[in-house]
């Protein structure tokens, strides 16, 4: 029983004090102290505890008071209104006046045993809106006074009706009055008007509670808001709508357009893949399984509250301007002269940085004039400090700028580049293909002894295996079943690739052989070549030539496996399954929350812009039109839940092997391995943190099998979101706390460390486009070959014909910039807003401190490692430190911070 202290003004001192004393008690989780090592939490305490003292409840009446608590709403405004918006406001503080108003009530924790339904306070009203109706502030707290009896209980629910035009975001609720002490509610969402949504919004405090545990006051709004979200599967959705659901990828053609713009659905027996968040749109004219799109700028739905706040939404919006207008000129370039297609030197290059796309042009400020955007570039140059069409200096030129035609730098990226995820140790020589051989042609690799062993220190081939001195990047088996219509595409030409390094001595890795595979096309065609390291002018071209389509592979593989599909595209699905399954009370639901911030609402702009028919994937990669099929073929044949954590990919990729005697249990083949290393560090800390978090509410196994919420979260992000793959053996089961620890520290880690990992450093490495050409244009020639004279006559430019042209670069150049970017909203690892809010746990709070702590113990470990000379791939002349995985970041292309969700 929660009893509001205006009652008892009356009353002796000695109750009074007793009341005071106990309140101040119960605040003690606002700001909890720390333990130092402290990991195990008590058992939990289910529910807050009302502080009252035995003296105070003797001294209430029997019969029951009404008395009136006090809740402070806070709602956050937007910084800039168009003008309709402007006009409603205005409109709902007139109607405000007259009784249109926005009104709330409390729920009980407690059934009343009358009426058998939980106890409800009277409906209030938040007071001053039309008063505060034009503050500019960005925050604006309104007051509402409720009544309630003084058997009422803890209020555990709060309803809300908005009955103005217009919605508005409500961030938090605090109840005060009560004797137990304040009562969060953490909001965080769009309330809609009646008009749109009838129903009224149901918000809980931030105590969590486990389905079996929800107090009799609670349990039918838990269902009902669940069964809100999850809809009926029917009718298009409205962009106003909370609805979460799931659907194949059928809107990535748009079949209306053109044939050429037809894209086969991905998800479901033919092509696997995960589902993604329904819209409910009505199929195209021309093909009955194709949803029809939403083009530019037209917004594609998401659940409301998962579009981006306005602060995001203004840097990604002025990134989209700026990227358009880089891309906008170099088109215009290239219409001007013909000879403006191509890069003539490295000059060129260098020209879009140093002079920026104007001075390159020799226009005038006067040319923007003239553009049909004049209010959009003002916008720009206001925000760009007239930088608007000069790209920064990506920083793989930061330290040296030749450093990219280093064979050691080339190493080094396999390892602490942007895609450090696909080498492996090689364990059988030469490589064997998977592939068919009655497709593919023989299985046998082209790689021998002989063009490697010259370069292995004096070893055998068979002596390095067996010292784990030989590693390989193979892209032979994802690229081969495509070549031919790749190939035949207009100015695409790439190989099947496999790049063979040998670790040195000073524990870096040297590239030593370089196979490239086309189709079978006769029984003459030699289809298989190796290029080994140079030995003179020539072969020092055809060797840069191959690293090149190598990183154009290795470019292609990033962005659509291991960035777009590992993190992006299997994260959906249980986020989806989470907002249907989990109530927002239960306390997964509370601690998955932060990462999965933005994520549905990036991967919808992506499916518009990014991976669509024409779209920036498929204008600036290798694999064209292919690029998502590529991705769906990776998901069928080689994604596996089990091992996307990071230990296991390391043991799978044979980069690791087991060492209960080590850190973290493993020990790296390759010690100097900066992302598997620091990468280990923040994988540590999120399974302790889950562990304990964890345990906290599932101290055996038992209530993990008997959480139907839990049960059914991870049932439906199988069973519906990965529906393709859920018959797959190897997914992990979920029937023990350590079952749960897997399952959610692998998500985190690929929600945040994994992402940042992937993404943070696109600019910084691929902005210098020979460092790391998303196309390549040309085949290496050989002798006999129509063009192997010109090649001989000028290697540069050849070398330069066989990069993406001007008008790819530059678009390539403007979207991974985009995609760099970290927005000034970002909530890092380690990070929470309003940390003793997000849960009514004190001890969840306090072990919460203990991890961000160690996360800022792991920053200042990343930061004395990159100083350390010993660790040659991430310290010395000219070598880039390995920063991707260092928590925090300012905003902006840093190429470093961990964000808490795939936010970008």
């Amino acid at each position: 029983m929660c009893i509001d202290s205006n009652l008892f003004f009356n009353s002796s001192s000695k109750v009074l004090l007793s009341h005071r004393f106990n309140y101040k008690q119960s605040q003690f989780w606002v700001n909890p102290v720390l333990k130092k090592n402290s990991v195990q939490l008590r058992k939990i305490r289910r529910g807050p505890v009302a502080a009252i003292s035995e003296d105070l409840v003797r001294a209430v009446p029997e019969k029951a008071v009404k008395f009136k608590v006090r809740g402070v709403v806070t709602v956050r405004k937007k910084h800039k209104e168009d003008l309709k918006e402007t006009i409603l406001k205005h409109l709902d503080a007139l109607t405000d006046k007259i009784g249109r108003n926005v009104v709330l009530e409390l729920v009980s924790t407690e059934i009343d045993p009358k009426t058998k339904a939980p106890k409800k306070s009277n409906q209030a009203v938040l007071k001053d809106w039309s008063e505060k109706s034009n503050l500019k502030t960005g925050r604006v707290n309104y007051i509402a006074e409720f009544t309630v009896d003084s058997n009422f209980g803890i209020p555990g629910a709060i309803t809300v009706s908005n009955k103005h035009q217009k919605e508005f975001f409500m961030e938090s609720i605090t109840i005060e009055g009560f004797a137990c002490g304040p009562v969060h509610f953490p909001c965080n969402s769009w309330v809609q008007s009646t008009k749109d949504h009838p129903g009224k919004r149901i918000f809980f405090s931030n105590q969590p509670y486990l389905p079996s545990e929800t107090p009799a006051g609670l349990r039918a709004l838990r269902e009902k808001e669940l069964k809100d979200l999850r809809g009926d599967g029917k009718g298009v959705r409205k962009l106003s709508d909370r609805v979460y659901d799931f659907d194949v990828y059928s809107d990535l053609g748009n079949p209306d357009r053109g044939i050429e713009f037809a894209r086969p659905s991905l998800g479901g027996e033919k092509i696997p893949y995960p589902r993604r968040c329904r819209t409910g749109r009505i199929p195209t004219d021309t093909d009955l399984l194709s949803e029809s799109r939403v083009e530019k700028p037209l917004p594609v739905y998401v659940p409301r509250d998962e579009q981006f706040e306005e602060s995001k939404q203004n840097s990604f919006s002025a990134g989209r301007l700026k990227g358009l207008l880089h891309n906008l000129l170099p088109s215009l370039m290239a219409n001007i002269s013909a000879n403006n297609h191509d890069f003539k030197g490295f000059s060129d290059i260098d020209s879009l940085y140093s002079e920026g796309l104007l001075l390159k042009l020799g226009l005038q400020d006067e040319f923007l004039k003239k553009l049909p955007l004049p209010k959009v570039v003002d916008k720009i140059t206001k925000t760009t400090q007239g930088d608007l069409l000069k790209y920064n200096t990506p920083k793989i030129l930061s330290k040296d700028r030749f450093a990219w035609i280093r064979d050691d730098e080339f190493g080094r990226q396999a390892i602490a580049g942007v895609n450090p995820v696909n080498i492996e140790r090689l364990t059988v020589f030469p490589p064997v293909s998977k592939l068919d051989p009655e497709i593919y042609g023989p299985q046998e690799s082209a790689l021998k002894e002989e063009h490697v062993v010259g370069h292995l220190n004096g070893m055998t081939v068979q002596q390095a295996l067996d010292e784990n001195k030989l590693y390989i990047v193979d892209y032979h088996d994802i690229y081969l079943p495509f070549l031919d219509r790749i190939n035949a595409l207009d100015g695409r030409k790439t190989y099947a690739t496999r790049t063979v390094f040998f670790l040195t001595s000073l524990g870096t890795l040297k590239p030593i052989a370089i196979e490239l595979s086309l189709p079978r096309s006769g029984p003459t065609f030699r289809s298989k070549r190796v290029v080994s390291p140079p030995a003179d002018g020539t072969t020092s071209w055809t060797w840069q030539l191959a690293k090149a389509h190598v990183c154009s592979n290795d470019a292609g593989v990033h962005q659509l496996i291991n960035h777009w599909l590992r993190t992006h595209a299997s994260i959906e699905p249980f986020i989806l399954a989470a907002h249907r399954q989990l109530s927002a009370m239960h306390p997964i639901f509370k601690l998955l929350d932060p990462h999965m911030r933005y994520t549905l609402e990036i991967n919808v702009l992506a499916r518009q812009n990014l991976i669509n028919a024409d779209g920036v994937i498929e204008s600036c990669f290798t694999p064209g039109r292919y690029c998502m099929e590529m991705s769906a073929a990776a998901y069928k044949n080689f994604w596996r839940f089990d091992l996307e954590g990071l230990p296991a990919d390391l043991i799978r990729r044979g980069m690791a092997v087991r060492d209960p005697t080590r850190p973290h249990g493993l020990k790296l083949l390759v010690e100097d391995y900066p992302y598997a290393a620091d990468g280990l560090l923040i994988w540590s800390a999120i399974e302790n943190w889950v562990r304990t978090y964890v345990g906290r509410y599932y101290p055996d196994s038992a209530q993990i099998c008997n959480d139907r919420e839990l049960q059914d979260w991870y049932d439906e992000s199988i069973r519906v979101g990965h529906a393709d793959l859920r018959h797959e053996d190897w997914w992990p089961t979920l029937a023990t706390p350590d079952d749960l620890t897997s399952i959610l520290t692998t998500l985190i880690w690929l929600a945040s460390a994994q992402h940042a990992a992937l993404n943070f450093g696109q600019y910084p490495y691929g902005g210098y486009v020979p460092n790391r050409p998303p196309l390549m244009r040309r085949f290496i020639p050989e002798e006999g070959d129509p063009e192997y004279a010109n090649f001989l006559a000028d290697p540069q430019k050849y070398f330069l014909l066989s990069l993406p042209s001007l008008l790819q670069a530059t678009k390539f150049m403007a979207v991974v910039d985009a995609l760099s970017t970290h927005s000034p909203d970002e909530e890092y690892i380690g990070e929470r807003q309003h940390p003793s809010i997000w849960s009514g746990d004190s001890e969840v709070v306090e072990a919460f401190y203990g991890f961000s702590a160690e996360i800022g113990r792991i920053e200042k470990e990343i930061e004395r490692r990159n100083c350390d000379p010993r660790l040659r791939n991430r310290s010395g002349a000219g070598v880039l430190p390995y920063e991707l995985l260092s928590p925090s970041s300012d905003p902006g292309v840093t190429c470093r911070g961990v964000p808490n969700s795939v936010s970008i």
